[in-house]
């Protein structure tokens, strides 16, 4: 997923996930393509569930 996703998922604005992405503790992205890093969908939800994003 990419941040969009992301944004979408924890009901926060893009520039909101953008700074939750750069957190201590956020998932590290599997890939970093041209449109942007890009997350495994189940670390993000499981980092979402264990902070109470979720």
């Amino acid at each position: 997923m990419g941040i969009s996703e992301i944004a979408e998922l924890l009901g926060v604005s893009r520039q909101r996930a953008h700074q939750l992405a750069a957190s201590h503790g956020f998932p590290e992205p599997v890939a970093r393509l041209a449109q942007g890093p890009v997350w495994e969908t189940a670390e993000v939800e499981k980092w979402a569930r264990e902070t109470g994003r979720l």
